[in-house]
């Protein structure tokens, strides 16, 4: 006995330093431990959990947030199993670490800290054994005498030292052993493997254990996580632009939905690797259980203490393994649970993007169809203006027509199909069309007065027109603009001036600039001659003689007038025009008896057909001595002004 304590000494030296050799080489080593490995499915279910963040922002209709809310419920009670099945495992882990098992090349930093673990298990042994030796020996005292008592005092002396030296290296250990665990837990986060799981369970709803595995809808923390469903679903895009805004939404969505898949397919996976090895301990327990009850009944009292220890210690085990597996097959269920909404809601989704890309199908389709059948009328319209309109003019006017409606209509029916609501397009149509009015006012003006240019009664290149007191020739007829050659004279006797003036197609609806031009298919004009005659001469028969000489040289040209007629009266149908010729007048004046012959002339050769008339006039005047012209006076050949041209006509 005098050697127990220098014995005991050496031991728990040795033993300490084997314990500082096993645990210094395990604050470097990257392999992870099983509590590390418990923090990585909590970190992997904490992401899995954020996932409803983007669940959230796709719910867009009542059906999403149905879902929403049902994946947001299970949801939180897998965390809570989560969480749960961790607690019961750091338990486990931080309680009874596993025996001890014989070095592996492969994996160093396990052997060390089994070899740790089972240090600390053979101090605890050893110190309850001493204890039990110490307190047989104190038994024994008081029934001691004399030479004997001596003895048994100085054994308890010496076994009291070795108890204090093994206590001091089993409390050694065990601090080491803890140190390790919550280094593999947490390394320098000082909390340990339990705080740190707690800290996690902070960051999540059902985390903390308020609402572990509870029936779906059971807690008032879930109650105010839930979203509110819509009253009324979203309005459906009707046109083009929305319907593909709508595709490109619901495809993020089911993209979405498949991440969520694939990540609860992870977490699964992970929990069944968790849970594996602890269901074969649970069946190797049983299966240890029924050899130990199929075994024949011993009568031996250390066969049967010993049996009874293995079953406890067995039976200590089971409810450790029970209390973590149970979570994990709870927690089993609900993921699949989970997926199956999963999958619900992405068969909704599917079903409702099938339905607008079927629905973008037909509209493009109709579309395409509506533009076809556009373009084949234009084509029809074009060809048919080339085949029945022979006039350059009006084939020009078709045309122009023609592209001018077909590109509306191109443009209206494109605005339509793309339009998500029409009554929003209406409403931006007016807006825009009152701003274009006022900003383009007078371009719009132009334009309308293009059409009135080019109808049944306008100007085509070539002809004289009279615009604002200016006349010229037409050289351009544009969608804004009038372009004219400026002539300078009257009749054939004009000649080109050598500029060329610009008008607005909106003089037309100008009041005090008009627009003269020659009916189509006339070109004449009415002169009148004119003759004061003295009060003594022969009026009637100089009305007579002079009115015959203009017939003479009219009479060359009737066939051309009355043709002329013809087509004017045709034109201005059912309206009659008089029949042309030369007219005489009388009118009395201060100097004497005024006569006046009007006649039409063709515009080309007025000039010609004037000089013919006034010789003619000077010779009859020469030769008859009853023509006395009053005073100084002359004969004077002049066009008629618009306002004698209408009255005549009237007359």
């Amino acid at each position: 006995m005098s050697f127990a304590v220098p014995r005991a000494a050496r031991r728990m030296a040795i033993c300490l330093a084997a314990a500082l050799t096993l645990v210094l080489p395990l604050a470097g080593d990257e392999q992870q431990s099983p509590a590390q490995s418990l923090i990585s499915f909590l970190n992997q279910t904490v992401v899995w959990y954020r996932q409803l963040t983007l669940q959230q922002q796709l719910a867009t209709e009542p059906s999403d947030v149905l879902f929403l809310n049902d994946n947001r419920q299970l949801g939180e009670q897998i965390v809570g199993l989560s969480f749960e099945f961790a607690r019961a495992r750091a338990q486990a882990i931080m309680a009874q670490p596993g025996p001890a098992v014989a070095p592996d090349p492969d994996n160093p930093s396990a052997s060390r800290y089994q070899n740790l673990a089972t240090l600390a298990a053979q101090a605890d042994n050893q110190a309850k054994q001493i204890q039990a030796e110490l307190d047989s020996q104190k038994q024994q005292l008081p029934e001691a005498t004399g030479k004997k008592r001596r003895m048994f005092e100085s054994a308890i002396a010496e076994t009291q030292s070795e108890l204090e030296l093994v206590t001091v290296r089993r409390d050694t250990l065990r601090s080491l052993l803890q140190f390790v665990s919550g280094a593999n837990a947490g390394g320098a986060t000082g909390g340990g493997l339990l705080a740190q799981i707690e800290e996690l369970a902070r960051t999540v709803p059902g985390g903390t254990g308020n609402n572990k595995g509870q029936p779906s809808g059971g807690g008032a923390a879930v109650q105010q996580t839930q979203v509110g469903v819509p009253s009324s679903p979203r309005p459906q895009p009707s046109g083009i632009l929305g319907l593909s805004s709508d595709l490109i939404t619901l495809r993020h969505k089911l993209r979405a939905l498949e991440e969520a898949s694939r990540s609860t397919d992870s977490l699964q996976k992970s929990a069944r690797s968790m849970m594996t090895p602890m269901i074969a301990n649970i069946k190797d327990l049983a299966k240890r259980g029924n050899e130990i009850s199929s075994a024949p009944d011993a009568t031996d009292p250390a066969v049967l203490a010993q049996q009874k220890e293995e079953l406890d210690g067995m039976t200590a085990q089971y409810k450790q393994l029970s209390a973590s597996v149970l979570p994990l097959g709870k927690q089993s269920v609900l993921l699949d649970l989970y997926k199956r909404s999963l999958g619900n809601w992405r068969n909704t989704v599917e079903n409702e993007y099938s339905s607008e890309l079927r629905g973008l199908i037909l509209r493009l389709a109709v579309l395409a169809a509506v533009l076809i059948i556009v373009f084949a009328i234009s084509e029809v319209w074009r060809r048919a203006t080339f085949r029945y309109v022979q006039d350059v003019r009006r084939r020009y006017q078709f045309l122009l027509l023609r592209r001018i409606v077909v590109w509306f209509l191109v443009a209206l029916i494109i605005a339509v199909a793309f339009a998500s609501e029409l009554g929003s397009l209406a409403t931006f149509a007016g807006l825009l069309t009152a701003g274009v009015a006022v900003a383009l006012q007078n371009v719009i003006l132009s334009v309308a007065g293009y059409f009135f240019l080019i109808g049944k009664y306008g100007v085509r290149v070539g002809d004289r027109v009279q615009v604002a007191g200016v006349t010229g020739d037409v050289i351009d007829i544009g969608l804004v603009r009038l372009h004219l050659m400026e002539m300078g004279g009257s009749g054939s006797s004009a000649r080109p001036t050598g500029r060329v003036v610009v008008f607005s197609n909106a003089v037309v609806f100008q009041a005090n600039a008009g627009l003269f031009k020659q009916i189509p298919g006339t070109k004449f004009v009415w002169h009148e001659i004119t003759f004061t005659l003295a009060s003594d001469s022969d009026y009637h028969q100089v009305e007579q003689r002079m009115l015959n000489a203009v017939t003479k040289i009219y009479a060359e040209y009737r066939d051309d007038m009355e043709r002329q007629r013809r087509t004017m009266e045709r034109s201005l149908s059912p309206l009659s025009v008089h029949p042309m010729g030369p007219e005489s007048r009388l009118r009395l004046t201060q100097s004497g008896v005024e006569v006046m012959i009007r006649y039409p002339v063709e515009l080309d050769k007025s000039s010609e057909i004037d000089d013919r008339i006034a010789r003619e006039l000077l010779d009859v005047t020469q030769h008859d001595p009853k023509l006395k012209v009053a005073g100084n006076a002359t004969p004077t050949i002049e066009p008629l002004n618009a306002g004698e041209t209408a009255s005549t006509r009237n007359k």
